[in-house]
């Protein structure tokens, strides 16, 4: 029985130790610019290694030099209740729960009509193979805050540990840092394509710009991206961004900021 709380309270001390690393690093961030995050140091490893060239296109703007229709339209797509929750949005998060929970139970229900419709035959004529039913889409309602805390110190593994953690950090990080901070660090290292990072790299590689001039439109349509960066920037004549785009754009004005 000793051995075993031996180990227990080590492992105890040794989250207690990581939490008060998290904090200190995220007191830096109070007077430093971070230079890099967890998922940038990933992403080089990952060109390095499949790519010949590395191209690589970030640089630091504060906060007072993006433009805010930027700014709007990001919260407006992403995180519409940022100014207001503690950093994780707890309405958004049982929502999305319900919707996950809904989506399995249509996916199986799917799943066994498909396989109502080929029953077993006889042994000497085996069944056909039912095809299974595409996996529903997980949906996550993940704040700006946590995506920030994601991309800075964690992996992208999608497990309850590295979940709860990401919870943790969030909090932390509205703890320690303000609204504006946040989203100042988050403009300023959120993927918007390979190996562009930053709303000044993005103005400049999508619209030769610099990232305080972006009209409304232009804003909405780099928000529109960010769920899948790489993908849409194959697309940039993709209709669902240019519709999308045009919805975030008319919602500006109601995008409240920090």
């Amino acid at each position: 029985m000793k051995p075993m709380l031996r180990w227990l309270s080590l492992v105890a001390v040794a989250l207690v130790l990581l939490q008060l690393f998290f904090v200190l690093r995220i007191a830096a961030m109070l007077v430093i610019d971070p230079q890099s995050t967890a998922f940038q140091r990933s992403e080089v490893w990952r060109i390095a290694t499949q790519k010949d060239t590395l191209r690589w296109r970030q640089q630091w703007l504060g906060y007072d030099k993006i433009s805010n229709h930027l700014k709007r339209a990001v919260i407006a797509s992403e995180d519409d209740g940022f100014a207001n929750h503690d950093g994780v949005d707890w309405n958004a998060l049982e929502k999305a729960w319900q919707k996950n929970v809904k989506a399995e139970e249509l996916a199986a229900r799917a799943q066994a009509r498909m396989a109502a419709r080929n029953p077993p035959k006889a042994a000497s004529k085996p069944a056909a193979p039912v095809k299974p039913v595409k996996a529903p889409k997980v949906v996550g309602g993940s704040t700006i805050t946590q995506q920030l805390a994601k991309n800075l110190f964690l992996s992208g593994e999608r497990t309850f540990l590295r979940k709860g953690q990401e919870f943790i950090l969030a909090l932390l990080l509205e703890a320690v840092l303000s609204k504006e901070r946040i989203l100042e660090i988050y403009l300023n290292n959120v993927e918007w394509g390979e190996g562009v990072f930053g709303a000044e790299a993005a103005a400049q590689h999508y619209f030769h710009k610099t990232a305080a001039q972006l009209g409304s439109y232009e804003a909405a349509r780099l928000a529109v991206m960010l769920p899948r960066p790489k993908y849409f920037e194959k697309l940039p004549n993709s209709s669902y961004v240019a519709g999308r785009a045009a919805l975030i754009a008319r919602r500006l004005e109601s995008a409240e900021l920090p």
